[in-house]
């Protein structure tokens, strides 16, 4: 298995040299987009499902990345933040609480925001400008005149990432639209668009090229005619990230948008070139306006070490001892890797982590470097610098004497916003990693980062009529300062976490674990209440695991306080809860090898056969079979071999083994690969001739129910192609069939076959879920309760027959799926059917409150019924002396129908029984006489069928 490392670089050349260019697959249509939207609401209206609902369990205290917030200036406890892909939220307590108010748009992925709170009209620009891997595509703008309770949608569908939205304070029907276009291929529809006529037409005012946007636009205050725009070059692919251009750069207008010149040209003091990155605006008035550069060109040679805090250079690494390097600050390293070229896995606890496990020794660092090109790695790149024009934008000066370091590492594109203090135009504040403040126009800075304020800034709202209130927007929800940083206020309560992976563990009751966008890995039991009663106890019911970008979760089924987890590009972890240890596993290739290409997202299982046996997918497949302490590698090379970037790519992003035979595995790779071995990784076969080429391979899933079966989805999110792709293969993948036709166009995540019925199949979108009652022929649409968010992973918890949902943006989601479960072909085809009626405890609490401010607890039964045909049914509680008690008639959809019956008598009722029953019947507090110990018949009738049911209250 282990090839020599002169063979393995050349193989690695030939694969260079006669790589098939992968030709750029064709982005999905902005009229398939728009006739989605009808799709959708049909589909919603007509599921059998429609009824059965989804109830969101938190967590909420991590909170997810904050892209805008629009405030109310002379009321500013009420406000609006816009979260990239967890919706729109309003407070008018100050963040108390919230309420959202985008979940009946069909999109939750937001850009920019932007309000007239003069007439209550709300703007959204749709799809998130961050440009990072998760930062998912909009359908444009949309607009409520209600507050949120309806929006329209108002066209710039293609523009896919809007970067900045500006309303003309004198005339609301004058909007202006910044478009970045679309984040993974090239596009004209992006750049400056001017409505005015609110927005029922628009006009492309300015426009560079396909693969340049507008980041940000900014207004002169109070004078709409002058306005700033940043436009912003950029490339991104699944291998690769150019996030800078010579088409970037400033323009101005003078006539409201309508024209534009462009003031960044050579000579003017602010710089040109491919070194241009992404550039944030701040205007203070007619003649003074700030940009926040991100500077990708290279430092002189001589420069080094003038920053505000040195830089790190390859010549500090050939000497430096292994106790040195692994004292070095994580970011300062951080910077040097990214800035010297490393692909994006060798990041700070990477490369400590290697040295630390005497992988490498720091010299390594400096011996790879010089293979390559010693001037280009050796001379970071500038970074962050703040300029400013006291001309209108004719000429520009840079105000920082030093450079900006350890503020933007190795990811300027992320950031770049900029905010000045309407009342001093020499106080300026920063967004990136930390939030910094200048008090005299960007010389130098302070962090005013507090101890609860999470990292990664990207809103600010600065008080003009109170100084040092400030409403601040990160990757870890909304802060609010009253004194200008000293002190913030977290206003978490929004359930908006950004997950990638869920899991489940046995114990009672369950506990859900899962990892998140750069909020770590979490853990907390499933009927936890997301409320604010732990402010009281200090108790939070969801635990943290683990930092970083939390990854993808097993958990021991003999022991759930074994579990394997980690973060981002395979740094994975055997943790020990119960003794609070925990103990490094990701496998290390061998001297003389080629290192592992692990994917962000890296995919681990533990074996069905034994929960001792672990695989974890790098470009191969790895084996351990003593929980994680020594490996073996029991694949070649399963993807395509990787590209040149800076992106880890041609990795494994999907692994599942049949829990019919041990060894019988599959796996799946980010470069279109799916491959199977029906003996451990003696033999391995590839199976994905037959599917679409180059397409992510989110999940590749041995079935449950038969040792054949296999199911594959396959996303084209990298490629701007939102065709849904699900295969099923009833012969281990030498054939496939689509089973996904009917699902709405949006990129497919995962998929999930039932843990009973082998007919039922739910199916998670960058918009939704999605239920299947006959493995994939037809498709329902599974959303209420659930707003269109991206669903990034499905798991069941078998005992409690529960369906738990990951959304990036809107946490965590519960379903009881037990009905579901029933459902047969036959039930389907049935005029009525009604399920069983669970039996329920009788309490003399009933409607009773535990004291006068108390509410009462009050009990209820669900009759759930499914029928063909859509109508009126009436339903009769009877005992079985044939006494109504009860009554009630609903109009049924066609499908699954729920009737909640509160157990209480009827008036007309209560006066049958006690005809017939000489007992004493005693009113509760809440007024309702509630039903005594006894069995009990549900008669139901419609549509010419009738059925019966009984339970008991004991």
């Amino acid at each position: 298995m282990r090839i020599s490392m002169l063979n393995q670089f050349v193989l690695f050349a030939t694969l260079l040299s006669t790589y098939t260019i992968i030709a750029q697959l064709k982005p999905t249509s902005s009229q398939v987009i728009e006739s989605t939207f009808g799709n959708l609401k049909q589909m919603e209206a007509n599921s059998l499902v429609k009824h059965m609902r989804l109830k969101n369990i938190g967590p909420s205290i991590m909170s997810g990345r904050v892209v805008d917030i629009d405030v109310n200036a002379d009321n500013p406890i009420e406000f609006y933040v816009g979260y990239a892909s967890g919706g729109l939220w309003y407070t008018d307590n100050n963040g108390t609480s919230f309420t959202p108010v985008l979940d009946n748009s069909p999109t939750q992925n937001i850009g920019d925001i932007a309000v007239d709170w003069t007439t209550g009209t709300i703007w959204v620009g749709t799809g998130e400008s961050n440009a990072s891997r998760s930062s998912y595509a909009g359908i444009g703008v949309l607009r409520s005149d209600d507050k949120g309770k309806t929006w329209q949608h108002m066209g710039l569908t293609d523009t896919h990432h809007i970067g900045q939205m500006l309303l003309n304070p004198e005339n609301s029907n004058e909007i202006l639209v910044g478009a970045t276009g679309h984040l993974y291929s090239n596009n004209k529809e992006r750049g400056v668009y001017k409505s005015s006529d609110g927005g029922t037409t628009w006009r492309k005012t300015l426009f560079i090229n396909d693969q340049t946007g507008i980041i940000d636009m900014a207004n002169v205050p109070n004078n709409f005619e002058i306005v700033y725009a940043a436009a912003w070059e950029k490339d991104r692919k699944a291998w690769d990230f150019l996030g800078n251009g010579s088409s970037s750069g400033i323009y101005k207008s003078i006539d409201g948008g309508d024209s534009w010149t462009k003031v960044s040209v050579e000579g003017s003091g602010f710089p040109t070139g491919v070194g241009v990155g992404r550039i944030g605006l701040a205007v203070v008035n007619e003649n003074t306006v700030y940009a926040l550069l991100d500077n990708q060109d290279r430092r002189e040679a001589s420069e080094e070490g003038k920053g505000l805090s040195r830089e790190l250079n390859t010549d500090d690494f050939k000497s430096m001892s292994r106790e040195e390097f692994l004292a070095l600050d994580d970011k300062k390293l951080n910077s040097f890797l990214k800035t010297n070229g490393f692909q994006e896995k060798y990041r700070a606890e990477n490369v400590k982590q290697m040295v630390r496990s005497h992988t490498i020794k720091p010299a390594d660092v400096a011996h790879y470097l010089k293979s390559a090109n010693a001037m280009l790695f050796e001379t970071p790149v500038i970074g962050p610098e703040v300029y400013r024009s006291d001309d209108g934008g004719m000429s520009w000066h840079k105000q920082n004497t030093e450079y900006i370091d350890d503020f933007f590492y190795s990811y300027g594109y992320y950031f770049g916003k900029i905010w000045v203090d309407p009342n001093n135009s020499d106080k300026i504040y920063l967004g990136g990693v930390p939030l910094i403040a200048s008090d005299n126009g960007g010389q130098n800075f302070v962090s005013i980062d507090g101890d609860n304020v999470h990292a990664d800034h990207h809103a600010l709202w600065v008080n003009p009529k109170r100084p040092g209130h400030l409403i601040n927007g990160n990757d870890g929800g909304i802060n609010i300062s009253y004194d200008d940083g000293a002190s913030w206020i977290k206003n978490n309560s929004p359930s908006v976490g950004q997950f990638y992976t869920i899991n489940v563990d046995n114990q009672g009751p369950y506990h859900v674990y899962g990892g998140l966008q750069d909020n770590g890995v979490w853990e907390g039991p499933h009927d936890a209440k997301e409320d604010n009663r732990w402010h009281q106890t200090g108790d939070y019911p969801w635990k943290s695991l683990l930092g970083g970008d939390g990854m993808q979760v097993q958990i021991d089924s003999r022991n759930h306080n074994i579990v394997y987890t980690g973060y981002q590009f395979g740094n994975y972890y055997r943790i020990n809860k119960e003794e609070k240890k925990r103990k490094y596993i990701q496998p290390k290739h061998d001297l003389g090898d080629l290192p592992f290409r692990f994917n962000w997202q890296t995919p681990i299982v533990l074996s069905p056969h034994n929960q001792d046996i672990v695989y974890i997918g790098s470009h191969r497949l790895h084996r351990s079979m003593n929980q994680g302490d020594q490996w073996e590698t029991i694949s070649e090379d399963l993807t395509q071999g990787g590209k040149k970037g800076n992106v880890s790519y041609g990795t494994l992003t999907t692994l599942s083994e049949s829990p019919f035979k041990f060894g019988l595995l599959y796996t799946g790779s980010d470069d279109g690969l799916i491959h199977v071995t029906q003996d451990g990784g003696g033999n391995w076969l590839k199976i994905s001739e037959a599917l679409p080429n180059d397409m992510w391979v989110s999940r590749v899933v041995a079935s449950r129910h038969k040792k054949e079966r296999v199911y594959a989805v396959l996303n084209g999110y990298r490629w701007d192609d939102f065709t849904p792709y699900i295969y099923k293969s009833n012969d281990y993948g030498r054939t496939w069939k689509n089973i996904g036709a009917n699902i709405p166009n949006a990129p497919v995540n995962t998929i999930l076959e039932d843990t009973e019925n082998e007919n039922l199949l739910f199916a998670g979108t960058d918009n939704g879920l999605y239920v299947t009652f006959d493995q994939g022929n037809h498709w329902e649409a599974f959303q209420n309760g659930l707003p269109r968010v991206a669903v990034h992973d499905l798991i069941i918890q078998p005992r409690a027959k529960h369906l738990l949902v990951a959304t990036h943006g809107r946490s965590i989601y519960r379903a009881d799926i037990a009905l579901l479960q029933e459902i047969t072909p036959e039930i389907l085809n049935l005029d009525l059917h009604l399920f069983d009626v669970r039996n329920i405890k009788y309490s003399d609490d009933w409607g009773n409150p535990k004291s006068p401010w108390a509410k009462p607890d009050t009990p209820g039964l669900d009759l759930t019924f499914y029928c063909k045909k859509a109508g009126r049914y009436t339903a009769k509680i009877q005992t079985l002396e044939g006494i109504v008690v009860s009554a009630t008639e609903v109009d049924a959809d066609k499908g699954l129908n729920v009737i909640s019956y509160d157990l209480a008598f009827s008036k007309a009722g209560k006066a049958s029984f006690l005809k017939k029953n000489k007992v004493k019947l005693k009113k509760a507090k809440d007024g309702k006489t509630y039903l005594p110990k006894g069995t009990y018949t549900i008669e139901l009738k419609g549509q010419g069928s009738s059925k019966m049911a009984e339970f008991k209250i004991e």
